[in-house]
């Protein structure tokens, strides 16, 4: 695989070359304390739809006045998560002297259920996107949190659970020099086609089945648990994936993940390759790129705060499974090459 190794370590120069500086919030990986005042029952209760409920985000000595939204689908519902993801949004510009400057709505990946292992399968889907910053900087940023939930109607605080901030899509698309591509279905011809391949062999590294890089859900813009950025607003070549979303994946192993019905498997943590037959060649590169990675990605893991020894083991094992699957050119060509789409 040594002329694939090339070709993709090529691949990697030409994107790093591009990356740019981050906002305030990530610029570093440093985990931050925060807690948010606001009517939580309200909230939990609340439909994406709906107004968005006023609060107050305090950290340190700031506080920042804010409005808040539920979002997702599947954690949205009682039988899956005690409580919502939520959609941050800032009521006045932080100033220049906050962590928060330059941002105005921000997703927050909070807790699903109070237990210690969900904060474990938090943490875990935190790993999946700092696999992913290893790999590619036309990758999501993610920031650690610990959050206080405070009662604003008794002043109290309710639960401290781990959770973390998502670098907004117009943020990345302006550190790597792009734009975000706002669009419907999406042609295959339109893409990247090293960034299109290296989303797919990273989406099967992560055995996450839960994607698409050239439609969204029924009624609704491209694309699923992915954003496009390209060139241009209206670019229609050039077009690079950028997937998030991970908990319905097999590393993450959430115990309300399920395979989607048309792959007929029993476990999320069943591999299926998703990639396209046009890209191949880039298949082949990309990886080779994340075998010769191997030692950063395990340490992207290993190094996650708060994630237990057991976990980081369970983990650890689970991209080996990967990484068997592309250890020789005949391992790819069967687990990956052979069933690419198209």
């Amino acid at each position: 695989m040594k002329l694939a190794v090339m070709i993709a370590l090529c691949f990697v120069v030409v994107s790093a070359a591009k990356a740019g500086k981050a906002t305030p919030l990530f610029e570093t990986d440093d985990a931050i304390a925060i807690s948010i005042s606001a009517p939580w029952r309200d909230v939990a209760r609340a439909k994406p739809e709906d107004p968005p409920i006023a609060g107050v985000l305090t950290i340190g000595n700031e506080t920042l006045p804010i409005a808040l939204g539920t979002r997702g689908k599947s954690r949205r519902e009682k039988h899956v998560c005690e409580f919502p993801p939520i959609r941050v949004e800032f009521a006045e510009k932080p100033p220049a002297t906050s962590l928060f400057h330059k941002q105005d709505k921000l997703k927050l990946v909070t807790y699903c259920r109070r237990s210690a292992k969900h904060q474990q399968l938090v943490l875990k889907e935190y790993a999946a996107y700092k696999l992913y910053n290893a790999v590619t900087p036309q990758s999501f940023r993610a920031r650690l949190s610990s959050v206080s939930y405070v009662d604003a109607k008794k002043g109290t605080t309710d639960i401290e659970r781990i959770g973390f901030f998502l670098e907004d899509i117009d943020d990345l698309a302006k550190r790597v020099d792009l734009e975000e591509v706002e669009r419907g279905r999406t042609p295959l011809a339109m893409l990247d086609q090293p960034a299109a391949a290296r989303a797919a062999v990273f989406e099967y590294m992560i055995g996450n089945l839960d994607w698409d890089m050239t439609a969204g859900p029924e009624g609704e813009d491209c694309c699923h648990n992915s954003k496009i950025i390209g060139p241009s607003k209206t670019a229609e070549a050039g077009l690079a994936p950028v997937p998030y979303d991970f908990d319905m994946s097999g590393f993450v192993d959430a115990p309300y993940a399920i395979p989607p019905e048309q792959f007929r498997l029993r476990s999320v943590k069943s591999r299926v390759f998703r990639g396209f037959c046009a890209h191949n060649d880039e298949t082949r590169a990309a990886a080779a790129d994340l075998l010769a990675r191997r030692a950063a990605l395990e340490q992207a893991v290993a190094s996650t705060p708060l994630l237990a020894a057991a976990t980081i083991r369970k983990a650890t094992e689970y991209l080996d499974g990967f990484f068997k699957d592309v250890a020789t050119d005949a391992a790819v060509e069967k687990n990956l090459i052979g069933k690419c789409r198209g």
